[in-house]
């Protein structure tokens, strides 16, 4: 593999106005030909970072990006709407969005961590608040690691483990000197230990952003943003409902032998309803650390449901 990432240019954008205060950017590489998958990205992150996963489906499927609010290629906006609610929102509106921009034709959706969760609200519990939101929404879904826990014996440490991530995450340093700097850094983290070449320096050139004065870079998601999404998820993680699902659903978690990175990994025993597998070997950047198995894995589950 490349030690260094270069993102193309999108073949074609489009500015999605989502409230008075925030604009998402659409983006759309690969082929316009083939099936359309859209892809976003886990908090704090950006969707070009997964250009190591999503470059592998480039060939052969239409695939369309967006960063979630406040987020990649958006503007910083008010933090009292960045919230799950808000997301889900979001999500109904960028699939409209996306059929008006580009034509009509079933969307595949392959999400990673918050914006799998995010996506499985919306096609259960907003998507029923909200009928008319299902004729713009997912033929199928491929959701990477989402933030899962249902009530029981291990709501206790997942809550535990969100807390101690949003702990971490507002103390974490915002602003940085260079780029590189910023990828040095993260190869002292064990959880970023996984990633294969060049991925650190491709989070610093994607999640990144120069300062105002120019005499630095900041994350381009603040901390209390990032750390303020993680607060949610004992409170949403718990509400999917797999049995309800309106369309074939497939979940690739992290490596459950593996001590987790990030929150607890899916719980097996809550999940028998659902089409589930997991990448061994692989944390919760299981796209960034296996992007060639994540990649085949998406191929063999749409082959298997005739979507392409």
């Amino acid at each position: 593999m490349n030690n260094v990432w270069a993102v193309p240019e999108p073949l074609s954008t489009s500015e999605v106005q989502l409230d008075k205060d925030t604009v998402t950017i659409l983006r759309r590489h690969g082929n316009p030909d083939g099936p359309r998958l859209v892809l976003s990205h886990g908090n704090g992150l950006a969707s070009d970072l997964y250009y190591p996963f999503w470059s592998l489906l480039e060939e052969d499927f239409d695939l369309v990006l967006f960063d979630l609010r406040n987020h990649g290629w958006n503007a910083v906006g008010p933090r009292e709407s960045h919230n799950l609610p808000t997301l889900v929102r979001d999500h109904l509106c960028l699939f409209e969005a996306i059929d008006r921009a580009w034509g009509e034709k079933p969307k595949i959706g392959v999400f990673h961590s918050v914006s799998a969760l995010i996506t499985l609200l919306s096609s259960t519990i907003m998507a029923d608040l909200l009928p008319s939101a299902r004729s713009g929404h997912l033929s199928a879904m491929i959701l990477f690691d989402p933030p899962l826990c249902k009530p029981g014996k291990n709501q206790t440490e997942f809550d535990e483990a969100s807390e101690n991530a949003a702990r971490i995450t507002r103390r974490r340093r915002y602003r940085f000197q260079t780029e590189e700097y910023f990828a040095e850094l993260l190869g002292y983290l064990p959880g970023f230990a996984r990633l294969v070449p060049g991925v650190r320096e491709l989070m610093g050139r994607t999640t990144l952003r120069k300062t105002a004065d120019g005499a630095g870079y900041e994350l381009r998601c603040p901390p209390e943003y990032e750390a303020q999404i993680t607060d949610y998820f004992r409170s949403f993680s718990a509400l999917p409902v797999f049995e309800t699902l309106p369309c074939p659903t497939k979940v690739i978690g992290a490596d459950p032998t593996l001590s987790y990175a990030y929150l607890p990994t899916i719980d097996l025993g809550d999940i028998l309803t659902i089409d589930y597998d997991f990448v061994p070997e692989a944390t919760h950047f299981l796209q960034l650390e296996k992007p060639q198995t994540c990649a085949q894995m998406v191929r063999e589950f749409l082959e298997s449901n005739n979507l392409v």
